[in-house]
């Protein structure tokens, strides 16, 4: 492994870079950076690397900013008052803009920017994150910034506006309506920041790993032949933003990963794979916004990445003559990112890593665990960035086959996640299916929340009906939603349609969040056995209406009930 861990002897609240881990007098160093602490002693002692001489497998470099600096910033800069209050987001991360970091902080940071010139990710670890049922995945900021201007006064100024902007974060509205559905108060967090280097390669003006990869050693979506408990892995192009925020990745299980995802035609495929990848903007940004969590990213097409030679083990070639793929990328033609010289031909050992790291993490913890990772190529070296518990509830529940078509049920999954009953939901928001076009997600994503407030001032649990992925970033995959917008729906079901067939989540940090808080959450792809009963709804008594949006009051609760063990769910009236 590449770092060694230590405790350095300075008490300012911040490591040195070349140190893996460190506790200032009084701080604490958060809940993420703990859990890379306690895995980078694991890995040291229970992974071998010997089996992969081809592949370094290390935890980035990375300098922790403790709690006690935060507690300082808070208070010289009187910011509680405003921080704690309703006020907007921006107005929020502005005053947090003007406030000044604590002097012992800023002769560390300058040394950091000094020494390395490589991009720095400037992550969230709060004392409440990555917790086994209140994980708080994706609630906080992450910022990249580029870290490569010729001044290191340049360097030093934009790291502390990063620095800022995180912390602002934990006060921000979606952060506060998370905390509100836990039990914890707002006033108990405290945050911690990683500054840790980017793991990729520079090409041209961009920087990016070639592979950015989520792992998870519990797939709650197995598919034929598939067990719960071989996991799930996505994989992306460039920076793993495109997966977290439940964008388009490379979905397969661990135990075969040669086969591909359930498409139907080629066609399909080539619509519903990755065709843009996130990166760090190297050269000159589009404007100064240090209020913008991706004010030094961009996004690319694959032909960029073709140019940089990046897609040499992660594309196949569509030929429209025979239509069929073609492994690698030598001959002409579109190219689709199937990663197929690595799953199917095997030329890096990815999933063998991917496989042994998962189940080093679940034995150390032990419970499944979602893993994140990066790998950048020639020389092939992956960086272990993250680990998290999941929380899987395997109480025995049991649903009949004949309970799936009785003549009450609204709908039935055999793709649910949760596990129990459920008989206190009246309520029922639900999208429109008759008005609906894929280009009114964001309209809706709008229509949101003004439900969703008032459901929840008057204690009002809902079941939540949308088309698409819900909480997704890219609005022609679903309805990109903050957590705050839905926060008091206790079940969800994602669908589909004939004209918006999009792969159903699992792949973000916001689904993360939903099963481990306990909401139920059914998954209806086109494929699906069973529909929705959407004349039953359209049957009941509206309270409010758009053109897109209804919800509707039951009479008397429904029942919903799902079997975690088996995956299959059931919603009754």
């Amino acid at each position: 492994m590449e770092n060694d861990l230590q405790r350095p002897s300075e008490t300012s609240g911040v490591i040195d870079l070349g140190t893996a881990i460190c506790t200032a007098a009084g701080g604490s160093i958060g809940g993420k950076a703990q859990g890379l602490a306690f895995i980078h002693d694991t890995l040291q002692k229970k992974f071998s690397g010997d089996r992969f001489p081809d592949v370094e497998i290390m935890i980035p470099d990375m300098s922790i900013i403790c709690t006690d600096i935060f507690d300082r910033f808070m208070k010289q800069n009187d910011l509680y008052p405003l921080a704690l209050s309703a006020a907007p987001d921006d107005r929020i991360g502005l005053a947090f803009q003007q406030a000044d970091l604590p002097f012992e902080a800023l002769g560390k940071l300058r040394e950091l920017v000094n020494q390395v010139t490589v991009p720095l990710a400037v992550r969230s670890s709060s004392l409440l994150e990555d917790r086994e049922k209140e994980p708080f995945a994706g609630v906080y900021a992450t910022k990249i910034i580029p870290n490569n201007h010729y001044d290191p006064q340049i360097r030093f100024r934009r790291l502390v506006e990063a620095i800022k902007y995180v912390y602002a974060s934990l006060f921000f509205q979606s952060a506060k309506d998370y905390i509100a559905t836990t039990r914890h108060d707002l006033e108990d967090e405290k945050m911690a920041v990683i500054i840790q280097n980017v793991h990729g390669n520079r090409h041209d003006n961009l920087f990016y790993p070639e592979i950015s990869g989520v792992a998870r050693s519990y797939n709650f979506y197995p598919q034929e032949r598939v067990k719960h408990e071989d996991g799930v892995v996505h994989l992306a192009l460039g920076l793993g933003k495109t997966i977290v925020d439940g964008g388009i990745s490379w979905s397969y299980s661990p135990a075969r990963p040669q086969v591909k995802p359930p498409y139907r035609t080629v066609d399909e495929l080539l619509k519903q794979t990755q065709t843009r990848f996130w990166s760090v903007n190297m050269g000159e940004p589009p404007g100064y916004d240090p209020l913008q969590e991706t004010e030094y990213l961009t996004s690319a097409s694959l032909t960029t990445a073709e140019k940089h030679g990046s897609l040499k083990y992660l594309a196949s070639t569509f030929d429209p003559y025979s239509n069929r793929l073609t492994i690698g990328t030598a001959n002409p033609g579109p190219k689709v990112l199937t990663f197929g010289r690595i799953l199917e031909l095997g030329e890096i050992p990815l999933n063998e890593i991917i496989i042994e790291l998962l189940a080093v993490c679940e034995s150390a913890l032990n419970t499944p665990v979602e893993i994140e990772f990066a790998l950048k190529l020639n020389p092939h070296q992956l960086g272990f960035l993250q680990v998290r518990p999941m929380t899987v509830n395997k109480e025995i529940v049991e649903i009949s086959e004949v309970e799936l078509s009785e003549e009450d049920v609204l709908l039935a999954s055999r793709n649910a996640l949760g596990n129990g009953l459920n008989q206190s939901i009246r309520d029922i928001l639900y999208v429109r299916p008759e008005n609906f076009r894929s280009q009114d997600t964001q309209t809706i994503a709008r229509q949101l929340p003004s439900f969703n407030n008032k459901m929840v001032e008057e204690n009002r649990p809902y079941l939540l009906i949308v088309l698409g992925r819900l909480g997704t970033t890219d609005p022609w995959l679903g309805i990109p939603v903050r957590w705050a917008d839905v926060s008091g729906a206790q079940a969800v079901v994602e669908t589909t349609r004939e004209n918006f067939n999009v792969v159903l989540s699992q792949g973000s940090h916001y689904f993360h969040n939903l099963t481990s808080l306990g909401i139920f959450y059914f998954s209806l792809p086109l494929t699906s056995e069973f529909q929705i009963n959407w004349e039953r709804l359209e049957e009941q008594s509206v309270e409010k209406e758009t053109d897109l949006l209804r919800h509707i009051q039951l009479p008397e609760p429904l029942t919903i009930k799902v079997d975690g063990r088996k995956g299959i769910g059931v919603i009754k009236f």
